[in-house]
């Protein structure tokens, strides 16, 4: 089965970072910039949060804020649920699902190693759907809703 470190290695070294004194204004610039929905929010070597499109129209426009006066650090997302680099795919899925969130934080030990997004699990479930998902529970499910003949 497919894990978070089978994902973390084919994903490009990230560049979307930014720090968490970074003006919201900017963070948009870099987020049309790298075409992805999401920033990274690090100090130094320090993790932060992440800060999303999301985060800007709940934190930033339905509060009344201003994105050329305020500070990642005041708008970003920090709780977010943590995966190991040992967790699979469909552990991935199932906390996706149970936390009604798009990004998992990976983590090796107490040490941040990137974020999975849910754009990163579908991408695995169609690429290899025999390799992420637990063959004897699918084939069951498969039989059960042909016998069934639900529809």
């Amino acid at each position: 089965m497919r894990t978070v470190q089978n994902i973390i290695n084919s994903k490009p070294k990230p560049n979307n970072v930014i720090s968490s004194t970074s003006l919201v204004f900017d963070a948009l610039n870099m987020l049309n910039a790298v075409n992805l929905s999401y920033l990274i929010v690090m100090d130094g070597k320090e993790f932060k949060g992440i800060f999303s499109e999301r985060d800007y129209t709940r934190n930033v426009i339905l509060k009344g804020r201003a994105s050329n006066s305020t500070v990642i650090k005041d708008v970003m997302s920090v709780d977010m649920p943590r995966v190991a680099l040992t967790d699979t795919v469909e552990d991935c899925m199932n906390m996706i699902n149970t936390h009604k969130t798009r990004y998992l934080l990976a983590y090796d030990d107490d040490e941040f190693v990137g974020v999975i997004t849910i754009h990163d699990l579908l991408r695995q479930v169609i690429s290899s759907r025999e390799d992420v998902f637990n063959q004897s529970l699918t084939k069951s499910m498969i039989d059960y809703d042909e016998g069934s003949r639900i529809y």
